[in-house]
């Protein structure tokens, strides 16, 4: 296990909900100092409500400067310009973020730093940090994402890979694309909070959160952002299809729902604590990942697949290569008719199989197994 370092980690925002970097660096944590850097200054901002919510957010999170958030976990969230295009921002960016992770380390013991990038169009730290190693952990097809820059998160992209020691991608897309342009590149799939989402189906029915008590059931569920990869039009048919069936979506919304917002039997509750998760899972019938097929969701290995196995829930996907190989706990599906009829497969397993063969599935793939893993990949040589 890494031990005994300073632990540079360039991710989004701490207060995000948890995804593999938030359980990552809480593990690397128990032996090591970690200080996590807040970056913004991937995509220019919109005028909308949500971005300009965001921009006051990051501005208060910057006046409060350096601040401890878990046991050997401090937080960085600089003051950065958010027009990645511009020399001038991405000059100043490049200064304002290495004096100021400069000036955290020094209040950090003395020892041998790691920097370990979550985004892929920060390269110009690489060179700047005394570091003994460097990480970048690809768990995106970042040029795929709506707002950003595609050529320019490419270019990027490719100076950080070359200028890595190590690179770790999360699924077997991601993997191979950049396998192509470092020796060192490792697949290591997102692990899974075992014991968290495991007590789901123990809980007591008294422990169900007051917002979904009253839902009918059954009730096919989905947790995380909707946002703009959420195949909402087929959701939205259907559950015009089947009247019967609720659909209940947790999570912050960053899309127009309209599509499903006036519909009776979908459930739109908003963002929930992490650590109510496993409650909303014990309400659940079966784990939905409703994605739309495109380049971006090809690339991705979602963490809620092994949450809601855990969970002990049969899922119901959409292809992703990742998903396929835990099939028949899986049901995948793409058309409206597939969906619904991997829906009804889906609940006759609910009603006639024991969630532990589904939770068995993922038992060895926690969290801790993953960072073991990756402590045991050594960096190139020289």
């Amino acid at each position: 296990m890494i031990c005994d370092r300073n632990i540079v980690c360039v991710a989004s925002n701490w207060s995000d909900h948890p995804t593999s970097k938030h359980h990552v660096m809480r593990i690397l944590a128990e032996r090591n100092n970690v200080l996590w850097v807040n970056f913004h200054a991937s995509r220019r901002p919109q005028l909308n409500t949500r971005d300009t919510r965001l921009m006051l957010q990051r501005l208060r999170q910057a006046r409060a400067g350096t601040r401890r958030v878990a046991p050997n976990i401090d937080v960085l969230s600089p003051l950065l310009l958010p027009f990645p295009e511009s020399r001038v921002a991405r000059c100043f960016n490049q200064r304002a973020l290495v004096r100021q992770i400069k000036a955290a380390l020094r209040r950090l013991p003395d020892r041998p730093l790691q920097l370990w990038l979550f985004t892929p169009d920060v390269p110009e730290l690489i060179h700047l940090l005394p570091t003994e190693r460097v990480v970048y952990y690809c768990v995106d097809d970042f040029a795929a994402f709506s707002g950003f820059n595609e050529a320019l998160i490419a270019r990027l992209e490719l100076r950080t890979i070359r200028a890595s020691d190590l690179v770790i991608t999360t699924s077997a897309s991601l993997y191979e694309q950049r396998r192509a342009l470092h020796t060192n590149t490792h697949l290591v799939p997102h692990g899974v909070d075992f014991e968290h989402f495991a007590s789901a189906p123990e809980l007591p029915t008294a422990a169900a959160p007051e917002d979904i008590r009253r839902v009918t059931r059954p009730v096919l569920g989905y947790f995380g952002l909707i946002s703009d990869y959420v195949d909402l039009e087929l959701l939205s048919q259907a559950a015009r299809r089947k009247p019967e069936w609720s659909f209940v979506l947790v999570g912050d919304v960053r899309r127009d729902v309209s599509v499903i917002a006036g519909l009776p039997n979908v459930h739109l509750l908003g963002g929930r604590p992490y650590e109510q998760l496993p409650a909303y899972c014990r309400c659940f019938d079966v784990g939905l990942i409703p994605f739309s097929m495109n380049r971006l969701t090809r690339a991705v290995n979602p963490i809620k697949l092994r949450e809601y196995l855990a969970a002990g829930l049969p899922v119901v996907s959409s292809p992703l290569p990742a998903v396929l190989a835990y099939r028949p706990a899986v049901q995948v599906a793409e058309t409206l008719d597939e969906f619904i009829a991997a829906c009804e497969s889906a609940l006759t397993a609910a009603a006639t199989e024991h969630y532990s063969a589904r939770q068995a599935l993922v038992r060895g793939e926690s969290w801790r197994a993953r960072v073991e893993l990756l402590a045991g990949l050594t960096p190139k040589q020289a």
